[in-house]
């Protein structure tokens, strides 16, 4: 598969990468990835949202309404691919909005959108706006295509009989939640699903299924699995599901069996220590194909 500086010179519009960094690692391994492939990515800092630091890349603090400080950025330093990485705990509202001269028009359908409309909407209108200002949005996984997952399990322990079962049934809820725009996530324990993401996040969720488990809601004899997968109507620009070492830590709280992500549209972050701490609790993280029975693990 070709690196980033490959791609980039197939088709893309030409000028310097930017990397629009949110919350977690993901932005980070970007830049990294970014870099290593000859790259010099400028870094959009998301106000109170990016939790980690930057210094050896060349960026700009934001908030994430200011469409005006962004495009002037972009402009001065021939910004032509954007990367949107990373989470967004937040909203701006509409009175934290700074928009471009092209995009005041557009106010009133910004704010409606902000307001009454899902995930997947916002983040597509989003991506609209940045290419308002001339440049190509492209997605993570065209920077970094090693993050992606692979079919299979990815360490030492594979998934049951009971496992499979869990897993079709996860992947069955996720695909129904997806299709709402409203998560990407679900666990399902004993062929039930007891738990859906909403925009709480994955880590939330099993933090919920950790404590229906203590209170015996949820059996403590069943494991369970968290099952990850992207939108039906998803646009692989952004957003797309993510796992790393947290999530792992997180499933064994709630005392799950494992995790399934859907193969090569699913990041895995930091995978080698994910891998070892799931290997060390003896559970299993896997790539699944959602279209093919049992995930095609079997």
């Amino acid at each position: 598969m070709p690196g980033a500086s490959g791609m980039a010179r197939q088709g893309y519009s030409d000028g310097r990468l930017a990397i629009i960094a949110g919350r977690g690692l993901l932005p980070l391994h970007l830049a990294r990835a970014a870099r290593a492939e000859g790259e010099d990515p400028f870094i959009v800092a998301l106000k109170d949202e990016v939790d980690h630091r930057f210094d050896d890349f060349e960026s700009i603090s934001v908030g994430v309404g200011n469409l005006a400080a962004i495009e002037k950025s972009f402009r001065d330093l021939k910004i032509g691919r954007v990367v949107m990485s990373g989470g967004v705990a937040r909203r701006p509202e509409w009175r934290d909005i700074r928009p471009t001269f092209k995009t005041i028009l557009k106010m009133p359908s910004v704010v409606r959108t902000l307001m009454s409309h899902g995930d997947d909407t916002v983040l597509q209108m989003v991506i609209k706006l940045i290419e308002a200002m001339g440049c190509t949005v492209i997605g993570a996984h065209e920077i970094a295509p090693a993050l992606l997952a692979r079919l299979g399990p990815l360490g030492q322990v594979s998934p049951t009989g009971d496992d499979l079962r869990d897993i079709e049934k996860g992947t069955e809820a996720a695909l129904a939640l997806g299709q709402l725009d409203i998560g990407q996530g679900a666990v399902s324990v004993g062929g039930r699903v007891v738990a859906m993401e909403g925009v709480e996040g994955t880590d939330a969720m099993l933090q919920r299924v950790a404590e229906l488990r203590q209170s015996g809601r949820i059996s403590a004899r069943r494991r369970g699995v968290l099952v990850k997968l992207c939108k039906p109507q998803q646009d692989m620009r952004a957003d797309l599901p993510t796992i790393g070492p947290s999530t792992v830590e997180s499933a064994v709280k709630a005392g799950l069996a494992g995790i399934a992500v859907e193969a090569g549209r699913a990041l895995v972050l930091e995978e080698q220590a994910m891998i070892a701490a799931a290997d060390a609790a003896g559970i299993f993280v896997c790539g699944i194909e959602p279209s093919l029975d049992h995930g095609g693990l079997q």
